[in-house]
This record gives structure tokens, sequence and C-alpha cells, in this order.
């Protein structure tokens, strides 16, 4: 964060504001008539409510490496990856060639196959967990594990971080997205859904806490148990809350493992944003930290839908013995499968780590020195593959933090500027960059010439 604060005045950000928008338009005329089109059979034009853009979205046509292109021919360096599902990169040839193998013997048969089993080996000792079964999203894999968790406590009540999205199903619809005014108490934060359709019987289910705050959680839990409503598991983002980074402090995660366990709630680590993509285990392995369960999707498939739920013995149990039923047609999918084993046995290797860690060294440091530059308001950080430039003048740690002082005009104008210099990147004003094992130095140098350059223009 840089010592000396360069005053931006609003009227400079919102004219650099229009006239990256004006650019941009001119730059994907192909992407507004696409739009034009799609908006008849889409809802909005899109597949998922995250994809939609003013005035349109840019549609894509192809990826190859660390670089996608849209269909107005526009060639872009891919720091997006999918939401930060290709950390393997586009079109990577071991996976390729993994499905294609795949292909040719067959690609569902709703019924187990080895690389199912290989896959599972994996992930059991990247995690140091035993037990696994698959889903096809994140958001199943949250579901599912929220409900083994359940079986296994007998209780309802579900615990998570405020601010924190772990898919799309009712349960954790709930305390995302909130206004600052909106909050409620810190010790007691309130509960409300993120967007319609959500019933109000589902949300009294959910109660949250602030993240890096363990004193709090526990206070809760307490308070929660007096009124016969200890919760069934604290769900929670354990790497990094994504609130662009925001980094367990020391000693927080290994607090909450000695709430949990005192208190006899299931621990779930969501890692699926970051379980392939800041270590080979995720944040078990870069904090030390051991959960009852882990969920995983995401960059698992190397580009297929594919997710996981790791388990202890004992919460396994209830999966085993048939009180819960974990099922899905297409879990543990043959091509999925295929591309999962390639993608962790071959792909994310020791080696492939260690040039994620190098790059995002790179990366981080390189925004540094512009925001010291240019004194501006801000700081950059990351951790493996994942990191972003938080517009701040305050260090963000939970989502009070967060609100209170995100620069949502100048995170509106970092994008504008990436698109328009060739860096593509996620269209969430709390998203990071995820970086992939295909990208090189030329892709960061170009990463960064392009935020020095917006550097200048807002101080000049």
């Amino acid at each position: 964060m840089s010592t000396t604060t360069a005053t931006i005045s609003r009227e400079r950000i919102a004219e650099l504001t229009a006239r990256e928008s004006d650019r941009l338009n001119e730059r994907t005329a192909g992407s507004g008539r696409m739009y034009e089109r799609a908006k008849v059979p889409l809802a909005a034009g899109v597949a998922s409510s995250y994809q939609v853009r003013d005035p349109w979205p840019l549609y894509l046509e192809r990826g190859d490496g660390p670089r996608v292109w849209d269909v107005d021919g526009n060639e872009l360096w891919d720091f997006h990856n999918g939401f930060g599902s290709m950390v393997q990169g586009h079109a990577h040839p071991v996976i390729g060639k993994a499905i294609g193998d795949r292909y040719g013997s067959g690609t569902h048969f709703a019924a187990p196959t080895e690389d199912a089993i290989i896959v599972a080996e994996e992930l059991a000792r990247r995690f140091q967990l035993p037990k696994w079964r698959y889903t096809n999203s994140g958001s199943e894999s949250t579901m599912d594990a929220i409900r083994i968790a359940r079986a296994m406590t007998g209780r309802d009540d579900v615990l998570k971080i405020f601010g924190s999205y772990h898919g799309h199903h009712d349960t954790v619809m709930v305390s995302i997205g909130i206004e600052y005014d909106k909050i409620g108490p810190h010790d007691a934060p309130v509960s409300l859904p993120y967007g319609g359709g959500i019933p109000q019987s589902t949300v009294d289910h959910v109660f949250a806490v602030h993240f890096n705050d363990a004193e709090s959680m526990e206070r809760r839990i307490v308070a929660l148990d007096r009124e016969g409503r200890k919760p069934a598991c604290v769900i929670m983002e354990a790497a990094m809350m994504n609130l662009g980074v925001v980094l367990p402090e020391d000693g927080y995660l290994q607090a909450v493992r000695d709430i949990t366990q005192r208190h006899g709630v299931v621990l779930i680590f969501d890692e699926v944003k970051t379980g392939i993509c800041i270590a080979a285990g995720g944040a078990v392995e870069r904090f030390g930290v051991q959960p009852d369960m882990v969920t995983l999707a995401k960059a698992l498939g190397g580009g297929l839908p594919t997710g996981a739920i790791g388990m202890s013995e004992e919460v396994a149990k209830v999966v085993e013995d048939g009180t819960v039923y974990q099922v899905g047609t297409y879990n543990g999918n043959p091509l999925g499968m295929a591309a999962t084993r390639a993608s962790l046995l071959e792909v994310m290797t020791p080696d492939a780590y260690a040039h994620l860690e190098r790059l995002n060294d790179r990366i981080v440091s390189g925004c540094e020195a512009v925001i010291d530059e240019f004194g501006l308001p801000g700081y950059a950080v990351g951790v493996g593959s994942k990191g972003c430039v938080t517009f701040s003048t305050q260090k963000v740690i939970d989502y009070e933090t967060f609100k209170a002082n995100q620069d949502a005009e100048l995170c509106d104008l970092a994008w504008l500027y990436n698109a328009n210099r060739g860096i593509f990147m996620t269209p969430g004003r709390e998203e990071e960059w995820t970086l992939s094992v295909t990208h090189t130095d030329e892709a960061i140098d170009a990463y960064v010439a392009c935020f020095r350059e917006m550097a200048s223009d807002l101080t000049a």
C-alpha cells in the first residue's frame, strides 16, 4: 500500500470511463450484434446472470493456452480463466488427449470407472481426507456437503461467512452482496436472501459471521446453542475470501478449527475456487489446517464440469450407510474423470505450482511498484495463481471493511482499461485474476503495463 496517496478526482475517473467505454464498444461491435441475436432465445442474452454486462457482454470464440479471442477477432491475455476454472490453460494438449482417448471408449455409463478411483486416491493424498464423492459443479458440492453435515449432526442450521458465495442453491444464497448500511451488528449480522425466489423458511436456517474474527464466531455458536439452534456446520472459504483476495489472518483458520471441534460443529472448507489453484492440496496444504470436509469444482475438471466432496471417515459414514443419498446421474462421468486424472497427475505438478508462484510474485510486485510510483489508493495481494489490486487505503479483512472501502468506480475503470488493451478479466468488482500454467512473463508484463497506463492517466 502506498504511503503517499494521490488525490484522484471523481471527474477524471468519469472522463476516462466514458472514453474507455466508447473505445470498447467500437472494438466489440460484433459482440453487440451477437447480443441482439442472443437476447431473443437467451434470457438477457447470456447463459448465466454473472455474464451480464451493459451494453453487451463480450462473446468469446476460442481459447488457446493463456489467450482467448472474441467474436470481433480481438486477442486477449486471459486472466479471467472462466472464473478461475482454467488454471491449466485453454485446450491443454495433455487434457485434450485424455478426453479424446476416453471418447472412443464411451462417454457416459452412470457406473463407476477406474479413473474415478485414481482421482479419489490422488485427492485423498493431496487433501488428507480419506473419503470422496463426485458432483458436477461447485453448487452441487456445497449443497451435498451441507446435507451430509446436517444428517451427521441431526441439526438443520448453517453458519457461513458473511459475504461469501458458495454456489446458487437456496441455503447458501444468503448474506451476500448486501449494502453496507444493511449488514447489521458485527456479532450478529443479518440473514438476507441474495435475489428473489429464495424461501424465507430457508433463510431462517442460515446465520452469518464475519471473516477473520474467530472470537465472534464462537460467541455466535454459543448464542445459537442456547436457543437450541447449534449449527450443523460452518462453511467457509478458507484459503481466501473472494472479495478480490482477502487472506486469513495468522492463526485464524486454526482458531476456527479449534472452535468447531470444541462445539461439535462440522467444518467445511469451500475450496471450489481455490482447491487446485493455490496449492496441490489447497488451503489444507497451504495453511496446515484440516477440516472435516472439502468441496471442490471449477479447476478440478480441467475445463469439464466436475466437482468433488472430501470427507473424514466419521463424516463419510452417513453416506456409506445410506443415511444420505448423495446422487447424480453424471457424478464421476468418464469424460470428466479422464480430464481430471490427466490434470492432476500430468499438468498440475510441483513444477506447475512453482511456475504459478513465480509469476504471481512477479505480477504482485509489479502492481505494487505502480501503486508506489503513482500513489494510488490500494495494494496488491496474491496467493498461488490468484491475486488482485484492491482499491482501498485500508486493509480489507472481511465483508464489512470491503463494503466500507471498495472503490467501485476505479474497479469498473480498471476492467475497461484491461479489455481495451488485450487483458480479459472477470466482470465483477469483487473478482481477481487467475493465472494459468501456460501464462508467461510476457503476459505478466502486459498486465502490469496496462495497470501503469491507467495509473498514469489517472494522475496526469
